[in-house]
Parts: structure tokens; sequence; C-alpha cells
């Protein structure tokens, strides 16, 4: 399991450059070591070539001329991915992408990990590269669970072999999570989990057995669900509960300024008692 921690941590500390960039919610981090190696990033007016160059929050660093934005703590979001969206900030062919769909004031966000053009459901996004680049490894160990409507009859037996992973044209898919949950005439409901999230996993797997996958739905990303959220809705992860599923420590907000219960101990309630006692006494002279 990853520690999510660190991301949280004192923000002064220094560290390489590309991170800084992914941080900052300009690109992932791999796209940055592109952009420095391409001789696009300026740190403290002087290019660079390296994507281990440390800087500070000290650091000037230039983008293509344009000052990047400074760290902010790490936010999610829980999007509803509409099918015929694809998840990239731009696309040679002109397709819809899902960053354009999104609220005007929202900040400048990357998803974590991808949903193809046609599959649909809960898609992740966050201000903070290198959280993403944390949900997404495998380590993390995180299911991301789908609800799949396939053409075709699925056999029991062929799920079972699918369920201790597979190999595919020389791919490797590991052991999956699949369950048959309704039959139809011709079509059938599966409810897929994955660990991997390669890509075009479900489908190419779904192929493999003869099923065509015909509706593919993301319905949770480890213990973030996409529930009741409508189609093309967006909401943001509290912050309590972000902190709180990562392992990371929080104070709930309503904790704050909230005075401490009185502590009543026995021996007061006594000394009230006898006192009481003493005045109905002196009363009755």
């Amino acid at each position: 399991m990853n520690d999510f921690k660190t991301i949280f941590e004192d923000k002064d500390q220094e560290e390489r450059i590309a991170k800084r960039m992914a941080r900052a919610g300009l690109c992932s981090r791999r796209d940055a070591e592109k952009w420095i190696l391409a001789k696009r990033v300026a740190v403290d007016g002087v290019t660079i070539d390296t994507p281990a160059f440390k800087v500070s929050n000290k650091s000037s660093i230039l983008v293509d001329g344009n000052t990047i934005p400074e760290k902010e703590e790490p936010r999610l979001w829980r999007y509803h991915k509409p099918p015929s969206q694809i998840t990239t900030t731009r696309d040679v062919r002109g397709r819809t992408t899902v960053f354009e769909n999104l609220p005007k004031d929202m900040p400048r966000v990357v998803s974590v990990g991808r949903l193809d053009y046609d599959s649909e459901g809960l898609l992740l996004l966050t201000n903070d590269g290198e959280l993403a680049r944390l949900l997404e490894l495998p380590s993390t160990a995180w299911i991301r669970r789908y609800r799949v409507r396939v053409y075709g009859r699925p056999q029991l037996s062929n799920l079972e072999k699918l369920s201790n992973g597979v190999t595919l044209d020389g791919i490797k898919y590991g052991a999956i999570d699949i369950k048959l949950d309704k039959q139809g005439p011709s079509n059938a409901w599966l409810t897929i989990g994955l660990r991997e999230g390669k890509n075009r996993e479900v489908r190419r797997l779904m192929e493999s057995i003869e099923l065509k996958v015909m509706r593919l739905i993301r319905i949770s990303f480890g213990p973030f669900q996409l529930g009741n959220l409508e189609v093309s809705g967006i909401e943001e992860v509290k912050q309590y509960s972000l902190k709180e599923q990562l392992g990371v420590p929080a104070i709930r907000a309503e904790n704050f300024g909230r005075a401490a219960p009185k502590k009543r101990t026995y021996h007061k309630i006594r000394d009230k008692k006898r006192n009481a006692d003493r005045s109905r006494s002196q009363s009755r002279r």
C-alpha cells in the first residue's frame, strides 16, 4: 500500500522539478519530463534539461514563459463521465474531451487513469498530479469495479479462467473478480473488479471469450463510489473523507471551536450535597 502522507506534508521541502510540475496539476510526471527535455522549462531564469533538477517554494518556475500555479492542498473530485467523451486535454480528431465539459470555475485538474471513449461512469479528477500517480499504481491495490453488459451467453468455465488471470497477445492480465449478475435471451450483465486497469482490459478480456461489450460503466474506484451522481455531474470529495480513505490523519472541521464538556467528578457532587445539607441545617436554627 502506498504512503499518501507525503503529499500532505510540509511543502517547503525540495523536490524534483518534474514532480513539482505534476503536483501543480500541469501534467503527468512523465509529460513533465518530456517538456523539460524539450527545453520548455526554466527555473530562476535558466532553462533546464534534466527532470532530476530540484526546486523549492522559493524557485521561480516558468513553462513556455508562463509561471506555473502554486501548489495547493491535494483535492479530489468524482465525475460521472458520459459515453462519447475522451479522457485527454485535446483530441486531434475533434472529439469532445472530459475537460471541456467541466465547470468553468474548476481549477486545473488531471484524471486518475482513464476511461475509454465509449465507457462511462466514475472518473476521479485531482488538482495534484502526484496524487493521481499514486492512485493509479497497482501497488495501491484498490479495486476498480465495473458493470458490464455483453452480447452473448457467458460460460461459467470461461469466467473462471479469466478470474485466475490470462495472457493475451503476450500481455499478462492479472486475476480479476467476475460475477454473472443477469442472463437475458441474448445479453448478460456482469460485475468485474480489476486491480491493474490496463488499456481496454475489460473489452479485451471479453473478446477473448467471444463476448462483445455493449456497455461498460465504472461504478467504483477503491473506496470512492459512483453512487447516485447524475451523468456529467461532478462532486468534490470532502477533505476529511479524502484523508481518511488515504490513511492520512485528519481533524473534522466541525470539531474546531467546540467547547469540551465539563467534568463532574464524584467529590464535587458530594461537596455540593454537603453544602446544601449545611445550609438547610443552619436555616432550622
